[in-house]
C-alpha cells in the first residue's frame, strides 16, 4: 500500500493516466573507450505496485483531467508573465515594450439572449424583454433558431485559424506603414511578438484573447525604436482587424467571406481602464488568459469535449439545444466533399473550430515545452541520485508499450483522498 501510494503521488492528482508496459535501464559509459559500465538505475513495469508504469495525460480540459489542466494552465500563465515582466529566459527589459491586451470577436450570425450593458456598466433587458440572470441556461441561445445562420456560424470558426494568421501579417503591414517604413525595412527597426488564446462565447463563436508587443530587431532582448508606442500598436491593430478577411466556400450558391466582428477591444496594458478604472497589470493579463487555456467548446455545448463516433450519440448527451444544433450543422457539412479539408466531423465537437486554443509568436517568450523539460529534468533528478562521474555519460535503453488508460476502482478511491495534499487548487505562483 505504502508502495501505491507514493506512485499514484507521483502522478500529481491525474485522474486518467496512460498505462504503459515495459522496461527502461540507465548504463554508465565511459565517453574515452566507449566501455559500457554498470547500471545505473532499471525499472520494469511488473516490478511497479500497479503493475504498469502510469504517466499523467497532459489534458488540457479541465472537464478531463482537473488535475493536469492545473498544470497546463499555469505553465500558460508563466509563459505569457515571462513575455510581460521578463524571466524564464526573456530579458526584464520587455516590461517596458510598448503592450496591449486585444480581444477579437466573431461577426454576428442572428440576435441571441444576452445581457447588454448601458451607462454605468448597468445592465439592460435582452431583446426578448427579460433581464437574464448571469448564469441564464438561455444566454448565447438565438431568439430565433430558425433564422439563426448556423451555417456561417461553424465556418466562421473553421476558417478563425487562418483569419488570425492573415491578420498578424496585416498587422505588421500597419505598424510599418505607421513607422514610415517599407515591410523589409521594417525588419531591420523592429518586431512585432504576440500570444494569444481562443475562447468560446456561449453562443458558441470563437474569439480571440491576445497580448501584442511591439520589440526591437532581434525581439525583446532589444529595445524598440522610439516611435513604437502602445497608440501606434493600437491603431494598427484596429486597421488590421478592420481589413482582414478570408474568402471561404461556395455552398449552393452563396459565397461566404469571413472577417472579426465589430467589437474590437484594445487595451494598454499598466493603465486604468480595465474593470472599472483598475489598472491592467501584467498578472491580471496572464491569469485572464491562462483560465482560457483550460476551458473548449463545454461553455456552449455543456460537456461535450471528445470527438463523435456517430451523429446518433448527439440524443444521449446532455447538452444545450442551440449547441446542438451547431454540432449537427457541423456534421452535415462535413458530408460535403468541397469541405473535406475543414474536416468538420472531426472537430463538430468543438462547433467545427480546429486551430490551436494556445499559440504565441517565437520571439514572445519561453515555450510550454521548455517549462514542460524543465519539469521532467528536476524530476528525473530527484529520482536518480546516483549521477556519471567525469569523463562519463549515460546509455538509456527503454521499451514501452500502450497497456490502456485510466485508473482501477481501488487506485481512484486512493487518488482521490491525496487531491487534498496535491495543491491544485488557487492562484498560479511565481517562479
Amino acid at each position: 500500500m505504502p508502495a501505491l501510494l507514493r506512485q499514484l503521488s507521483g502522478l500529481g492528482g491525474c485522474t486518467h493516466p496512460i498505462r504503459l508496459d515495459g522496461h527502461r535501464t540507465e548504463y554508465d559509459v565511459n565517453t574515452r573507450t566507449g566501455e559500457v559500465g554498470t547500471v545505473l538505475n532499471h525499472l520494469d513495469s511488473t516490478t511497479l505496485p500497479s503493475g504498469h508504469l502510469l504517466v499523467r495525460c497532459n489534458n488540457r480540459r479541465t472537464t478531463r483531467c482537473a488535475a493536469c489542466a492545473e498544470v497546463y494552465r499555469r505553465d500558460t500563465f508563466h509563459l505569457i508573465t515571462s513575455g510581460l515582466r521578463g524571466g524564464k529566459g526573456v530579458p526584464e527589459r520587455v516590461a517596458v515594450h510598448p503592450r496591449v491586451f486585444a480581444t477579437f470577436t466573431a461577426p454576428g450570425f442572428g440576435p441571441v439572449h444576452n445581457r447588454p450593458t448601458g451607462p454605468a456598466r448597468t445592465v439592460r433587458p435582452c431583446r426578448c424583454g427579460t433581464l437574464h440572470d448571469q448564469d441564464d441556461a438561455e444566454l448565447g441561445a438565438p431568439l430565433d433558431p430558425d433564422t439563426y445562420d448556423y451555417e456561417a456560424a461553424v465556418l466562421w470558426n473553421a476558417h478563425a485559424g487562418a483569419l488570425w494568421r492573415r491578420f498578424s501579417t496585416y498587422l505588421r503591414r500597419e505598424v510599418a506603414k505607421r513607422a514610415g517604413l517599407t515591410q523589409r525595412a521594417f525588419r531591420e527597426y523592429a518586431r512585432v511578438s504576440f500570444a494569444k488564446v481562443a475562447e468560446y462565447q456561449k453562443r458558441g463563436a470563437v474569439h480571440f484573447h491576445a497580448v501584442i508587443r511591439i520589440d526591437g530587431p532581434e525581439g525583446g532582448a532589444t529595445a524598440p525604436p522610439a516611435w513604437a508606442t502602445p497608440e501606434l500598436l493600437t491603431d494598427a491593430i484596429r486597421a488590421a482587424a478592420t481589413a482582414v478577411r478570408v474568402d471561404g466556400p461556395v455552398i449552393d450558391g452563396r459565397a461566404h467571406t469571413f472577417t472579426f466582428g465589430r467589437q474590437l477591444d484594445v487595451r494598454t496594458i499598466r493603465s486604468a481602464d480595465f474593470n472599472d478604472g483598475q489598472e491592467l497589470t501584467e498578472r491580471a493579463v496572464a491569469a485572464y488568459i491562462a483560465k482560457y487555456a483550460t476551458k473548449g467548446a463545454e461553455t456552449a455545448t455543456g460537456a461535450l469535449d471528445r470527438p463523435l463516433k456517430f451523429l446518433a450519440e448527439l440524443a444521449q448527451l446532455d447538452i444545450s439545444d442551440h449547441g446542438r444544433r451547431m454540432i449537427r450543422t457541423a456534421w452535415t457539412l462535413g458530408a460535403r466533399k468541397e469541405l473535406a479539408e475543414l474536416r468538420l466531423r472531426a472537430w463538430a465537437h468543438m462547433l467545427g473550430f480546429r486551430g490551436h486554443f494556445s499559440t504565441k509568436s517565437r520571439r514572445y517568450s519561453t515555450t510550454l515545452g521548455a517549462l514542460r523539460d524543465a519539469r521532467a529534468d528536476w524530476r528525473r533528478a530527484q529520482a536518480v541520485p546516483t549521477l556519471p562521474g567525469e569523463g562519463e555519460t549515460t546509455l538509456v535503453l527503454a521499451h514501452w508499450v500502450f497497456a490502456g488508460t485510466g485508473l482501477s476502482a481501488a487506485e481512484a478511491w486512493l487518488t482521490a483522498s491525496l487531491e487534498p495534499a496535491l495543491g491544485t487548487e488557487g492562484e498560479p505562483t511565481h517562479g
